[in-house]
Protein backbone atom coordinates (compact mmCIF):
# COMPACT_ATOMS: atom_id res chain seq x y z
CA UNK A 1 0.00 0.00 0.00
CA UNK A 2 1.04 3.47 -1.12
CA UNK A 3 2.90 5.22 2.41
CA UNK A 4 0.30 8.05 3.87
CA UNK A 5 1.36 11.92 3.28
CA UNK A 6 0.86 13.83 6.62
CA UNK A 7 -1.08 17.13 6.05
CA UNK A 8 0.39 19.44 8.12
CA UNK A 9 -2.47 22.28 9.03
CA UNK A 10 -1.49 25.35 11.02
CA UNK A 11 -3.51 26.07 14.42
CA UNK A 12 -6.59 28.19 13.52
CA UNK A 13 -9.78 26.68 15.33
CA UNK A 14 -8.96 25.04 19.14
CA UNK A 15 -12.61 23.86 19.33
CA UNK A 16 -13.45 22.93 16.12
CA UNK A 17 -9.85 21.22 14.77
CA UNK A 18 -10.02 18.04 17.12
CA UNK A 19 -12.79 17.03 15.10
CA UNK A 20 -12.74 19.00 11.93
CA UNK A 21 -8.93 16.93 11.34
CA UNK A 22 -11.34 13.90 10.51
CA UNK A 23 -12.87 15.57 7.06
CA UNK A 24 -9.32 15.57 5.89
CA UNK A 25 -8.40 11.90 6.79
CA UNK A 26 -8.33 9.72 3.80
CA UNK A 27 -6.30 6.56 2.30
CA UNK A 28 -3.62 9.65 0.52
CA UNK A 29 -3.70 11.76 4.24
CA UNK A 30 -3.18 11.85 7.61
CA UNK A 31 -3.94 14.88 9.00
CA UNK A 32 -1.83 16.83 11.63
CA UNK A 33 -2.80 20.06 13.48
CA UNK A 34 0.24 21.71 14.54
CA UNK A 35 0.14 22.95 18.14
CA UNK A 36 4.03 23.68 18.45
CA UNK A 37 4.11 27.41 20.04
CA UNK A 38 7.68 28.20 20.97
CA UNK A 39 9.24 30.80 18.35
CA UNK A 40 7.13 30.00 15.94
CA UNK A 41 6.61 34.47 15.62
CA UNK A 42 10.20 34.60 15.34
CA UNK A 43 10.53 31.76 12.77
CA UNK A 44 7.54 33.26 10.63
CA UNK A 45 9.39 36.85 11.31
CA UNK A 46 12.57 35.26 9.30
CA UNK A 47 10.18 34.21 6.04
CA UNK A 48 7.55 36.53 6.20
CA UNK A 49 7.87 40.50 6.05
CA UNK A 50 6.60 42.20 9.15
CA UNK A 51 4.26 44.36 7.88
CA UNK A 52 1.96 41.22 6.65
CA UNK A 53 -0.78 39.93 9.61
CA UNK A 54 0.13 38.69 12.03
CA UNK A 55 -1.86 35.23 11.71
CA UNK A 56 0.10 34.67 8.66
CA UNK A 57 3.47 35.01 10.36
CA UNK A 58 2.56 32.45 12.70
CA UNK A 59 0.62 29.65 10.75
CA UNK A 60 4.50 30.33 8.15
CA UNK A 61 6.14 30.38 11.79
CA UNK A 62 3.95 26.69 12.81
CA UNK A 63 4.47 25.21 9.66
CA UNK A 64 8.21 25.49 9.17
CA UNK A 65 8.53 24.78 12.69
CA UNK A 66 7.43 20.84 12.34
CA UNK A 67 9.33 21.19 8.80
CA UNK A 68 12.79 21.64 11.27
CA UNK A 69 11.70 19.29 13.84
CA UNK A 70 12.61 15.96 12.52
CA UNK A 71 8.63 13.99 12.83
CA UNK A 72 8.40 14.12 9.84
CA UNK A 73 9.08 12.35 6.67
CA UNK A 74 9.40 15.44 4.08
CA UNK A 75 9.26 13.22 1.14
CA UNK A 76 5.63 12.09 2.51
CA UNK A 77 4.60 15.67 3.74
CA UNK A 78 2.18 18.38 2.68
CA UNK A 79 1.12 21.37 3.86
CA UNK A 80 -2.51 22.96 3.80
CA UNK A 81 -3.32 26.57 4.27
CA UNK A 82 -7.08 26.91 3.66
CA UNK A 83 -8.84 30.25 2.91
CA UNK A 84 -11.91 32.23 2.33
CA UNK A 85 -10.52 33.74 -1.17
CA UNK A 86 -12.19 37.14 -0.74
CA UNK A 87 -10.19 40.75 -0.68
CA UNK A 88 -8.92 39.67 2.42
CA UNK A 89 -4.77 39.61 2.65
CA UNK A 90 -5.59 35.88 4.03
CA UNK A 91 -5.85 34.60 0.41
CA UNK A 92 -2.38 35.38 -0.09
CA UNK A 93 -0.83 32.98 2.62
CA UNK A 94 -0.53 29.95 0.57
CA UNK A 95 1.82 31.93 -1.81
CA UNK A 96 3.67 33.38 0.96
CA UNK A 97 3.92 30.25 2.86
CA UNK A 98 5.13 28.77 -0.22
CA UNK A 99 7.75 31.01 -0.86
CA UNK A 100 8.48 31.06 2.87
CA UNK A 101 9.13 26.87 2.55
CA UNK A 102 11.31 26.75 -0.73
CA UNK A 103 13.85 29.73 0.73
CA UNK A 104 13.76 27.97 4.21
CA UNK A 105 15.55 24.61 1.93
CA UNK A 106 12.54 22.92 2.18
CA UNK A 107 11.58 22.86 -1.86
CA UNK A 108 10.28 19.39 -2.12
CA UNK A 109 7.26 20.40 0.42
CA UNK A 110 4.43 20.96 -1.46
CA UNK A 111 1.65 23.64 -0.04
CA UNK A 112 -2.45 23.16 -0.38
CA UNK A 113 -4.56 25.06 -0.21
CA UNK A 114 -8.32 24.40 -0.38
CA UNK A 115 -11.32 27.13 -0.75
CA UNK A 116 -14.97 27.83 -2.67
CA UNK A 117 -13.75 30.49 -4.87
CA UNK A 118 -11.09 28.66 -7.35
CA UNK A 119 -8.06 30.88 -6.82
CA UNK A 120 -5.10 28.50 -7.07
CA UNK A 121 -6.86 25.31 -8.80
CA UNK A 122 -3.79 23.89 -9.13
CA UNK A 123 -2.30 23.20 -5.83
CA UNK A 124 -6.27 22.89 -4.75
CA UNK A 125 -6.85 20.25 -2.23
CA UNK A 126 -9.55 18.31 -3.95
CA UNK A 127 -13.37 18.57 -1.71
CA UNK A 128 -14.84 15.35 -1.25
CA UNK A 129 -18.36 14.63 -0.34
CA UNK A 130 -17.26 12.92 1.96
CA UNK A 131 -15.24 15.95 3.13
CA UNK A 132 -17.90 17.72 3.40
CA UNK A 133 -20.28 15.85 5.29
CA UNK A 134 -17.36 14.86 7.91
CA UNK A 135 -17.03 18.84 7.95
CA UNK A 136 -20.73 19.19 8.46
CA UNK A 137 -20.93 17.57 11.97
CA UNK A 138 -17.42 19.23 13.03
CA UNK A 139 -18.86 22.16 12.53
CA UNK A 140 -21.86 22.03 14.83
CA UNK A 141 -20.45 19.47 17.23
CA UNK A 142 -16.91 22.08 17.55
CA UNK A 143 -20.28 25.04 17.87
CA UNK A 144 -21.87 22.97 20.86
CA UNK A 145 -18.72 22.29 22.66
CA UNK A 146 -16.85 25.63 22.25
CA UNK A 147 -20.34 27.63 23.52
CA UNK A 148 -20.87 24.97 26.56
CA UNK A 149 -17.62 24.70 28.19
CA UNK A 150 -16.98 28.85 28.37
CA UNK A 151 -20.24 28.95 30.25
CA UNK A 152 -19.83 25.75 32.15
CA UNK A 153 -15.99 25.84 33.00
CA UNK A 154 -15.56 29.46 34.88
CA UNK A 155 -18.50 27.59 37.02
CA UNK A 156 -17.37 24.32 37.66
CA UNK A 157 -17.30 23.12 41.42
CA UNK A 158 -14.42 20.35 40.28
CA UNK A 159 -11.75 21.58 38.81
CA UNK A 160 -11.09 20.12 35.66
CA UNK A 161 -14.46 18.38 35.13
CA UNK A 162 -15.72 20.39 32.22
CA UNK A 163 -12.48 19.81 29.80
CA UNK A 164 -12.74 15.81 31.19
CA UNK A 165 -16.23 15.82 29.59
CA UNK A 166 -15.16 17.91 26.62
CA UNK A 167 -12.20 15.52 25.65
CA UNK A 168 -14.90 12.63 26.33
CA UNK A 169 -16.72 13.61 23.48
CA UNK A 170 -14.10 14.61 21.27
CA UNK A 171 -12.94 11.08 21.46
CA UNK A 172 -16.62 9.63 20.87
CA UNK A 173 -17.24 11.79 18.14
CA UNK A 174 -13.83 11.65 16.83
CA UNK A 175 -13.94 8.12 16.58
CA UNK A 176 -17.34 8.30 14.38
CA UNK A 177 -15.92 10.70 12.24
CA UNK A 178 -12.92 8.82 11.28
CA UNK A 179 -14.96 5.71 10.65
CA UNK A 180 -17.72 7.77 8.77
CA UNK A 181 -20.52 6.23 11.52
CA UNK A 182 -23.49 7.49 12.69
CA UNK A 183 -22.91 11.10 10.79
CA UNK A 184 -27.00 11.23 10.12
CA UNK A 185 -29.18 14.14 10.82
CA UNK A 186 -31.22 12.73 13.23
CA UNK A 187 -28.01 11.42 15.26
CA UNK A 188 -26.58 14.95 15.21
CA UNK A 189 -29.74 16.71 16.17
CA UNK A 190 -30.19 13.85 19.25
CA UNK A 191 -26.64 14.64 20.33
CA UNK A 192 -27.43 18.51 20.57
CA UNK A 193 -29.25 17.51 23.70
CA UNK A 194 -27.71 14.62 24.93
CA UNK A 195 -24.47 16.76 25.34
CA UNK A 196 -26.07 19.76 26.69
CA UNK A 197 -27.61 17.69 29.42
CA UNK A 198 -24.25 16.51 30.47
CA UNK A 199 -22.49 20.15 30.53
CA UNK A 200 -25.80 20.88 32.15
CA UNK A 201 -25.51 18.51 35.42
CA UNK A 202 -21.94 19.34 36.46
CA UNK A 203 -21.74 20.85 39.20
CA UNK A 204 -21.49 24.73 39.62
CA UNK A 205 -21.36 27.07 41.92
CA UNK A 206 -23.66 29.99 42.14
CA UNK A 207 -21.20 32.59 41.82
CA UNK A 208 -22.45 35.62 39.61
CA UNK A 209 -19.73 36.02 37.16
CA UNK A 210 -19.80 39.12 34.00
CA UNK A 211 -19.69 37.71 30.40
CA UNK A 212 -17.35 39.26 28.10
CA UNK A 213 -18.74 38.50 24.33
CA UNK A 214 -15.53 38.30 21.73
CA UNK A 215 -15.49 39.27 18.47
CA UNK A 216 -12.81 39.61 15.83
CA UNK A 217 -11.39 37.68 12.82
CA UNK A 218 -11.48 34.19 12.72
CA UNK A 219 -7.86 33.51 13.61
CA UNK A 220 -8.21 35.97 16.41
CA UNK A 221 -11.08 34.75 17.56
CA UNK A 222 -11.28 31.09 17.65
CA UNK A 223 -7.64 30.26 17.80
CA UNK A 224 -5.82 30.28 21.30
CA UNK A 225 -2.06 31.07 19.79
CA UNK A 226 -3.49 34.01 17.82
CA UNK A 227 -5.09 35.94 20.66
CA UNK A 228 -2.81 35.09 23.16
CA UNK A 229 -5.12 32.96 25.66
CA UNK A 230 -7.90 35.59 25.71
CA UNK A 231 -10.18 33.27 27.45
CA UNK A 232 -8.16 31.66 29.96
CA UNK A 233 -7.46 35.02 30.92
CA UNK A 234 -10.87 36.35 31.03
CA UNK A 235 -11.63 33.08 33.04
CA UNK A 236 -8.51 34.00 35.39
CA UNK A 237 -9.87 37.04 36.21
CA UNK A 238 -13.31 36.00 37.17
CA UNK A 239 -15.40 36.11 33.94
CA UNK A 240 -16.91 33.95 31.97
CA UNK A 241 -16.31 34.72 28.08
CA UNK A 242 -18.94 33.94 24.92
CA UNK A 243 -17.50 33.21 21.64
CA UNK A 244 -20.17 32.92 19.21
CA UNK A 245 -20.00 30.20 16.71
CA UNK A 246 -18.39 29.39 13.71
CA UNK A 247 -21.53 27.83 11.65
CA UNK A 248 -22.57 31.88 12.19
CA UNK A 249 -19.72 32.55 9.71
CA UNK A 250 -20.10 30.08 7.56
CA UNK A 251 -23.82 31.19 6.76
CA UNK A 252 -22.30 34.27 6.93
CA UNK A 253 -20.13 33.52 3.72
CA UNK A 254 -22.89 32.19 2.09
CA UNK A 255 -25.00 34.98 2.52
CA UNK A 256 -22.47 37.37 1.55
CA UNK A 257 -20.03 35.95 -0.70
CA UNK A 258 -21.55 32.84 -2.58
CA UNK A 259 -24.24 34.68 -4.52
CA UNK A 260 -22.35 35.66 -7.28
CA UNK A 261 -21.48 32.75 -8.87
CA UNK A 262 -22.81 30.77 -11.44
CA UNK A 263 -26.94 29.52 -11.35
CA UNK A 264 -25.87 25.84 -11.04
CA UNK A 265 -23.55 26.84 -7.94
CA UNK A 266 -25.63 29.24 -6.54
CA UNK A 267 -28.70 26.67 -6.39
CA UNK A 268 -26.56 24.19 -4.55
CA UNK A 269 -25.54 26.98 -1.68
CA UNK A 270 -29.17 27.50 -1.30
CA UNK A 271 -29.79 24.28 -0.24
CA UNK A 272 -26.69 24.58 1.96
CA UNK A 273 -27.67 27.04 3.54
CA UNK A 274 -31.29 26.24 4.38
CA UNK A 275 -29.72 22.96 5.60
CA UNK A 276 -27.25 24.78 7.75
CA UNK A 277 -29.83 27.01 9.06
CA UNK A 278 -31.91 24.17 10.69
CA UNK A 279 -29.68 22.74 12.15
CA UNK A 280 -28.34 25.42 13.37
CA UNK A 281 -31.83 26.63 14.61
CA UNK A 282 -31.75 22.84 16.46
CA UNK A 283 -28.35 23.61 18.11
CA UNK A 284 -29.92 26.82 19.56
CA UNK A 285 -32.99 25.15 20.86
CA UNK A 286 -30.64 22.81 22.60
CA UNK A 287 -28.86 24.92 24.24
CA UNK A 288 -31.80 27.11 25.75
CA UNK A 289 -33.84 24.60 26.70
CA UNK A 290 -30.76 23.09 28.39
CA UNK A 291 -30.61 26.66 30.35
CA UNK A 292 -27.42 27.92 28.50
CA UNK A 293 -27.12 31.46 26.41
CA UNK A 294 -27.06 31.67 22.63
CA UNK A 295 -26.85 34.52 20.20
CA UNK A 296 -29.72 34.21 17.72
CA UNK A 297 -29.54 32.45 14.32
CA UNK A 298 -27.38 34.35 11.69
CA UNK A 299 -30.78 35.53 9.35
CA UNK A 300 -32.29 36.97 12.67
CA UNK A 301 -28.73 38.39 14.14
CA UNK A 302 -28.58 40.11 10.39
CA UNK A 303 -32.02 41.98 10.61
CA UNK A 304 -31.29 43.12 14.49
CA UNK A 305 -28.28 44.33 13.04
CA UNK A 306 -29.70 46.91 10.54
CA UNK A 307 -29.22 50.41 11.05
CA UNK A 308 -26.28 49.69 13.02
CA UNK A 309 -24.57 47.98 10.42
CA UNK A 310 -24.07 48.32 6.69
CA UNK A 311 -24.52 44.74 5.38
CA UNK A 312 -22.69 45.86 2.26
CA UNK A 313 -19.37 45.62 3.50
CA UNK A 314 -18.48 41.95 2.93
CA UNK A 315 -14.76 41.49 3.11
CA UNK A 316 -13.24 39.17 5.78
CA UNK A 317 -15.30 38.89 8.56
CA UNK A 318 -17.34 41.97 6.96
CA UNK A 319 -20.72 42.10 8.78
CA UNK A 320 -20.72 39.56 10.77
CA UNK A 321 -18.40 41.68 13.66
CA UNK A 322 -20.65 44.65 13.97
CA UNK A 323 -23.98 42.63 13.50
CA UNK A 324 -22.23 39.88 16.47
CA UNK A 325 -21.49 43.09 18.64
CA UNK A 326 -24.76 44.43 17.98
CA UNK A 327 -26.25 41.46 18.52
CA UNK A 328 -24.23 40.48 22.17
CA UNK A 329 -25.39 44.16 23.21
CA UNK A 330 -29.41 43.49 22.67
CA UNK A 331 -29.02 40.19 24.17
CA UNK A 332 -27.68 40.59 27.64
CA UNK A 333 -24.26 40.75 26.99
CA UNK A 334 -23.27 44.43 27.43
CA UNK A 335 -19.28 44.11 27.04
CA UNK A 336 -17.39 43.02 23.98
CA UNK A 337 -13.88 42.85 23.84
CA UNK A 338 -13.14 42.95 20.30
CA UNK A 339 -9.32 41.16 18.95
CA UNK A 340 -8.03 42.23 15.73
CA UNK A 341 -4.17 41.55 14.11
CA UNK A 342 -2.77 45.14 13.65
CA UNK A 343 -3.39 46.47 10.59
CA UNK A 344 -6.23 44.27 9.20
CA UNK A 345 -8.37 45.83 7.25
CA UNK A 346 -11.63 44.36 7.30
CA UNK A 347 -11.49 44.27 11.16
CA UNK A 348 -9.95 48.19 11.15
CA UNK A 349 -13.65 49.21 8.68
CA UNK A 350 -15.85 47.11 9.40
CA UNK A 351 -15.06 46.45 13.29
CA UNK A 352 -13.71 49.33 15.03
CA UNK A 353 -14.90 51.99 12.58
CA UNK A 354 -18.16 51.40 14.01
CA UNK A 355 -17.85 50.13 17.53
CA UNK A 356 -18.48 53.99 18.71
CA UNK A 357 -21.87 54.41 16.93
CA UNK A 358 -23.23 50.80 17.51
CA UNK A 359 -22.17 51.96 21.39
CA UNK A 360 -24.46 55.19 21.34
CA UNK A 361 -27.16 53.19 19.24
CA UNK A 362 -27.24 49.99 21.70
CA UNK A 363 -25.68 50.80 24.59
CA UNK A 364 -22.90 48.52 26.30
CA UNK A 365 -19.49 48.60 25.74
CA UNK A 366 -17.06 47.56 23.22
CA UNK A 367 -13.10 47.34 23.99
CA UNK A 368 -10.88 46.88 21.15
CA UNK A 369 -7.37 45.03 21.25
CA UNK A 370 -4.99 44.68 18.50
CA UNK A 371 -2.24 41.68 18.68
CA UNK A 372 1.15 41.65 16.29
CA UNK A 373 4.64 40.41 16.33
CA UNK A 374 5.56 43.74 17.86
CA UNK A 375 3.33 43.99 20.65
CA UNK A 376 2.92 41.99 24.21
CA UNK A 377 0.03 40.08 25.36
CA UNK A 378 0.08 42.60 28.67
CA UNK A 379 -1.28 44.96 25.71
CA UNK A 380 -4.03 43.32 24.99
CA UNK A 381 -4.78 41.75 28.99
CA UNK A 382 -4.67 45.20 29.44
CA UNK A 383 -7.46 46.73 27.55
CA UNK A 384 -9.51 43.36 28.60
CA UNK A 385 -8.93 44.18 32.09
CA UNK A 386 -9.69 47.60 31.49
CA UNK A 387 -13.29 46.38 29.94
CA UNK A 388 -13.61 44.04 33.13
CA UNK A 389 -13.24 46.86 35.68
CA UNK A 390 -15.49 49.43 33.67
CA UNK A 391 -18.76 50.12 36.18
CA UNK A 392 -22.18 48.54 35.04
CA UNK A 393 -23.16 51.97 36.24
CA UNK A 394 -21.64 53.40 32.87
CA UNK A 395 -23.52 50.72 30.65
Amino acid sequence: MRQKDNLLIPAMLDAHFPLMKYAFYSRQYQPVILNNRRDVTALGLRWVHNDMCYPCILNTGQMLGALRSGRFDLQHTKLLMPTVGDACRGSNYADLIRRAVRLAGYPQVRVLTMNLRHIDDSNQLPITPKMVWRALFSLYYGDLLMILVQQVRPYEQNRGETNRLRDKWYAVLGAELKDFRNLRIRVLRRRFAEIAAEFAAIPRTDAKKQRIGIVGDLYTRYCSLGNWDIVDYLERSGCESYTNGLSWYVLYYIDSHLRKVSPAEAAVYRIAEQLLSRIQDDMIAALTDAGFYSLPRLQTLKAEAKGAVSHEVAIGDGWLIGAEVAGYLGHGTRKVLAIQPFGCMANHVAGRGIYASIQRKRGGAVVSADVDASGTPVNVYNRARMLIDLSETLL
